[in-house]
């Protein structure tokens, strides 16, 4: 249990912290799931207009460190050439 008065300020800062990175791993994920699964139906479509929603968040995620920024880099690079080999 916190003692100081600083370190109880910490311990709400770093609550609020985690309240806020959750919401926005959970968006992250959310907008990837819907690129994924429009590429599992092969509609070519409708996974270029999630990947327009996803990649933007994906790459804040990494500048927030909410994720490593190759994992952001690697996913979007990944969801981009499945998108690809829709249209062959």
């Amino acid at each position: 249990m916190a003692n100081t008065t600083s370190a109880k300020k910490a311990t709400r800062k770093i609550t609020h912290r985690t309240a806020v990175n959750k919401s926005r791993r959970t968006q992250m994920r959310g907008s990837v799931r819907i690129v994924e699964e429009a590429i599992a139906k092969g509609d070519r479509d409708a996974a270029i207009q999630a990947m327009k929603r996803a990649e933007p968040e994906l790459m804040q995620a990494g500048q927030r460190n909410l994720i490593h920024k190759n994992n952001a880099s690697r996913k979007v690079s990944r969801l981009t050439h499945q998108i690809a080999k829709l249209a062959k």
